[in-house]
């Protein structure tokens, strides 16, 4: 049996391994984030309104308040932090691939700032009234959507859709849209819709709720992390280089085209839900690296389990460290992701 194969299932070991231990991590996460909070609770009355929900077993009356604020609020909010940490984690993964740079993450599509732009129209000036009680959402999705087009004209202008072309359209598109974000909470006249769209621009889970959105947003998370796990091989024949991906029978460009439409689709998804959270599909792709290594189907999974219990345990800190008062969660993602964006550097001064 060949050293490749051996050590490609030695790898796939690890990964299932660190899969396992990161799954039980987040289920413990996702228990300290219920019970953790402005108004504590105990591990009793965390089972009882399990099993009264489960089992349909009687509720004590004196844990009616305490079901409320589990069920109605934190509950669906950290199942809204789970897509999202998922979704932002895998799309920073496929986009270093993508553009085949380290630093790259979803803000690199100036996706982020379309969706920014959408929700800064929809709370300052009542856009996306046609989306009804979901106006904010379907704004912020159709910016997304707005800023993945125009960052595909730009680079498919100048010809190939090439790596360097993406990356270059992209940093484009996203100064252009933060700095109309800019110019629409300035040019608004209300003190109370600037707060709040500076409030979203920063990140939060507030918006995490029983209704469609959020099974909406958990499929769209699932059904795209699916994609991209098969397309694994081809991501990773794409982070070798154009030739190489060639070789191997695949159209790097088509690929590219591909990779980035459902990258776009994902990542405008979850931002519509939670706003511009930072560093998260930065960080986390390192940190699955250097846990099962560059194979993309061994590390996707990784990377998605990593960033649900990292947005997970960034929504715990949001709401209990200046509680009653939130925290914006990109302030907390940002104050991890930046002493990490300072170790890369210096890993590569080290390099060259």
């Amino acid at each position: 049996m060949s050293t490749d194969i051996l050590g490609f299932r030695a790898q796939r070991r690890r990964a299932l391994a660190w899969s396992g231990i990161i799954f039980c991590a987040l289920i413990a996460v996702l228990a300290l984030g219920v019970i953790v909070g402005p108004t504590p609770l105990n591990i009793a009355d965390l089972g009882a309104i399990a099993s009264h929900h489960l089992f349909g077993s009687a509720l004590p009356v004196e844990l009616q308040t305490a079901d409320a604020i589990v069920w109605d609020i934190r509950l669906p909010r950290l199942l809204l932090g789970v897509a999202v940490g998922a979704g932002l984690a895998v799309a920073g993964a496929v986009l270093q691939a993508v553009v085949r740079n380290m630093l790259a993450d979803p803000f690199t599509l100036g996706i982020n700032s379309g969706a920014s732009t959408g929700a800064a129209l929809a709370i300052l000036f009542g856009a996306g009234a046609v989306f009804g009680d979901f106006a904010l959402q379907g704004s912020a999705f159709i910016g997304a959507a707005a800023a993945a087009a125009l960052m595909f004209f730009v680079a498919r202008a100048a010809g190939q859709l090439t790596s360097v072309r993406l990356l270059m359209a992209g940093v484009a598109v996203g100064y252009a849209l933060s700095a109309l974000t800019s110019f629409l909470i300035f040019a608004s006249d209300s003190a109370e819709g600037s707060r709040s769209v500076m409030f979203w621009l920063l990140g939060s889970l507030a918006l995490g709720q029983w209704d469609l959105t959020l099974p909406a947003t958990l499929a769209v998370v699932v059904i795209i992390t699916a994609a991209l796990w098969f397309l694994g091989p081809r991501i990773d024949a794409l982070t070798v280089g154009d030739d190489a991906a060639l070789t191997l029978g695949i159209n790097p460009n088509r690929m590219r085209a591909v990779l980035v439409v459902l990258v776009c689709i994902l990542v405008g998804a979850v931002v519509a839900m939670a706003g511009s959270i930072g560093f998260v599909g930065l960080v986390v792709p390192h940190a699955a690296r250097r846990l099962v290594g560059g194979t993309h189907r061994h590390m996707l999974p990784i990377a998605a389990l990593l960033g649900s219990a990292l947005l997970v345990l960034a929504d715990i800190g949001s709401r209990t460290l200046l509680a009653p008062q939130e925290v914006p969660i990109g302030i907390l993602t940002a104050l991890v992701g930046a002493p990490f964006l300072l170790v890369l550097i210096r890993r590569m001064n080290a390099k060259s």
